[in-house]
């Protein structure tokens, strides 16, 4: 796994992070569940890749 993803994934987890606990401040709560779940759709796509590779690669290994 690539080191740059890693970054990238704890990135956004940060910035959601944040900005949900803003919006939770300002009693924005369904906002703020939203942006968690925005967030985790972002980071999902970023690994839908690699985890298409590694069936890949596990497909090869055993020859299917």
């Amino acid at each position: 796994m690539e080191l740059e993803l890693i970054f990238k994934i704890a990135a956004v987890g940060m910035i959601v992070a944040v900005l949900v606990q803003l919006l939770k401040r300002c009693e924005r709560d369904e906002q703020a569940m939203m942006t968690a779940l925005a967030g985790l759709i972002v980071v999902l796509m970023m690994i839908v890749e690699r985890i298409a590779e590694l069936f890949d690669k596990v497909r090869t290994l055993f020859g299917f």
